[in-house]
């Protein structure tokens, strides 16, 4: 069989703003700045991938990719998924584990599983095991920091209407009383059915964790996101052994063995590995199953039109996280039926690019091919 070979790498810039103000407790979401890889392969096959920053480090990004990675592929069979994944860790090895390598890797990640879903003429999600055919959705545009008790109560309520089955609340407010004030107003509107998420973003110490968990009591949260920096492995063991509440980790982890460390002290309850963050989908999907074999679920975040193919592919992902941030550059949309996300049919990532649209956004262009 003739092997197929790497050609010509494309890469992009696209920023995108918000479709809201979103704020946390310690940043604020400014643009996204998506950076798209385009593999173009001697088969006559287009595959991207991409990966983002939430407002800087962008150019960065691109610049690795530029400089170090993208030469690498040129002439590369893309059929050879992890041995092309080790070959750029190792080679950037002096900047990983990190948030830029692993975006840079996540580009090049994402698009080669594109390449060897649409090969294969199947969908991402049953390429990679089709394990589910719906997962259930809840929301996270709305629950920033920066909202009134009575915007929260209107935004989750209408969530709710709209079928979504949970939403997440932002905490961290200056005082505990008013993050049990916020939470307690959106809970008496929506009632004990329906799901409450909440995020810290890494905004407490160990104590301040303690305490507003204790304060959280009785609320019936689904989980708490990120109460404590992510390095800190066994402050998040620590808070599990003083709540019920389940502890949700991960998208400030850029590794798998990163997750292995928290699952084998015991130290969260749900992991939320990031596909851009941790480096693509074949790092993702190891993190996912390393999950499953200690019964833990896995709740990944943002980048939801990826992510509900990943979810669908493996049994223990129990939500996506709709946050619709590619709309604008893109012509598909995210199916969602009763509540669920339902992963695209089409062959490869699923995701159908509006390049007109990209073109005329794009803030940098570039061509990588063989001298």
């Amino acid at each position: 069989m003739t092997s197929v070979t790497i050609d010509r790498v494309s890469l992009r810039q696209v920023n995108l703003p918000p479709k809201v103000l979103r704020t946390d407790a310690i940043q604020s979401f400014v643009t996204q700045e998506t950076i798209l890889l385009t593999l173009h392969c001697s088969d006559g096959l287009n595959a991207t991938g991409y990966a983002y920053t939430i407002g800087t480090g962008g150019s960065s990004v691109i610049a690795l990719l530029k400089d170090h990675l993208a030469p690498r592929l040129i002439g590369r069979d893309p059929v050879m998924v992890e041995a092309i994944w080790k070959d750029l860790f190792f080679h950037t090895h002096a900047t990983a584990v990190g948030a830029m390598t692993s975006l840079a890797l996540a580009c090049v990640d994402t698009a080669l599983w594109d390449w060897r879903a649409q090969s294969q003429g199947l969908p991402l999600w049953q390429l990679l095991g089709g394990a589910q055919a719906r997962v259930p959705l809840y929301t996270t545009e709305g629950g920033w920091l920066h909202l009134s008790p009575e915007a929260l109560v209107d935004q989750t309520l209408e969530a709710q209407a709209q079928g979504f089955k949970g939403a997440k609340i932002k905490i961290g407010r200056p005082h505990v009383s008013e993050d049990v004030a916020r939470l307690s107003a959106v809970r008496d509107a929506v009632g004990p059915g329906f799901d409450l998420m909440t995020d810290a973003n890494q905004g407490f110490n160990r104590a301040e964790a303690v305490r507003r968990a204790r304060a959280f009591d009785g609320l019936g949260l689904a989980w708490m996101e990120e109460p404590l920096p992510a390095e800190d492995v066994s402050g998040h063991r620590q808070l599990r052994e003083h709540t019920t509440i389940p502890v949700a980790v991960g998208e400030s982890m850029y590794h798998p063995m990163q997750f292995r460390e928290y699952l084998e002290q015991g130290a969260c309850s749900i992991v939320q590995p990031d596909v851009a963050r941790i480096g693509g989908i074949t790092p993702w999907i190891k993190t996912a199953h390393l999950a499953e074999t200690f019964d833990v679920a896995v709740c990944p975040h943002f980048l939801m039109e990826l992510h509900v193919s990943l979810c669908a592919a493996v049994p223990n992902a129990t939500w996506v996280e709709y946050i619709p941030q590619l709309d604008d550059i893109t012509t598909s949309r995210m199916k969602v039926q009763d509540g669920y996300a339902i992963p695209p049919d089409a062959p490869g990532l699923g995701i159908a690019w509006d390049w007109a649209a990209i073109t005329a956004r794009q803030t940098t262009q570039l061509e990588i091919k063989a001298p």
